[in-house]
């Protein structure tokens, strides 16, 4: 049984996601507050986490911090904070995923069960593209239909790389700029949005209309499997 703690200082959304995820055989703890959720993250040990980042006691970013800094477990932001800059903050602590409220709660379990095949580690090495077989570990592209594979740059690789191992993952610009370009290339979006649109033209069958490479204006991108 999956352990979700969920943490966030409105009684009402504690008591109906409490509600809802038993319902589907979720084992639930709750926290109201900053403080409180650390504890409980030590004492219970979540699978997932879902967290507000306006608590009474301390920022949800700092939250974040300090429980990335002994568990890798996925944590799935749920806030009234609607912009980029709050998204990437939290992104950048070590969040999996953002959703704002208000939500549905159909989209809420979709993310969790998202995230929560990404770090069971299913990603598989080789993936499908379009109507391409992907093999991350070799650097090999092969079409499903017969005939010569495409070819990426290396930058290009590196870039799809990132988004494949972790599946179903908002990834922030920066984190993007900094893992491929490195540090001092932290706000040189253009980057991405070039080098988005070559794999795209490269791999997806409708570039303008990408179904797996995906972005998220403003905060990031994302690669969806099988969609």
């Amino acid at each position: 049984m999956t352990k979700v703690l969920i943490v966030d200082d409105e009684p009402q959304i504690l008591r109906a996601l409490r509600i809802n995820l038993r319902a589907r055989d979720y084992d639930v703890q709750t926290a109201a507050d900053g403080g409180s959720a650390l504890e409980s993250a030590a004492a219970y040990l979540p699978d997932l986490i879902v967290l507000d980042l306006g608590l009474p006691d301390m920022d949800g970013v700092e939250v974040i911090r300090r429980v990335r800094g002994w568990t890798d477990a996925p944590i799935i932001v749920l806030s009234g904070r609607a912009g980029s800059e709050d998204k990437v903050k939290a992104l950048d602590a070590g969040a999996d995923d953002y959703v704002t409220k208000p939500f549905g709660v159909d989209e809420l379990l979709a993310r969790m069960r998202a995230v929560t095949r990404r770090h069971a580690g299913q990603a598989a090495t080789t993936v499908l593209i379009g109507r391409h077989s992907v093999d991350v570990a070799n650097h090999l592209i092969t079409s499903t239909e017969g005939g010569e594979g495409t070819r990426l740059t290396p930058t290009e690789w590196h870039l799809l790389s990132l988004l494949v191992r972790s599946p179903g993952k908002l990834i922030s610009q920066k984190q993007l700029l900094h893992d491929v370009w490195g540090p001092q290339y932290a706000s040189e979006t253009n980057y991405l949005r070039q080098y988005m649109a070559q794999l795209r033209r490269k791999l997806e069958p409708d570039p303008a209309h990408p179904r797996q490479l995906l972005t998220e204006p403003g905060m990031g991108y994302r690669f969806l499997a099988n969609p």
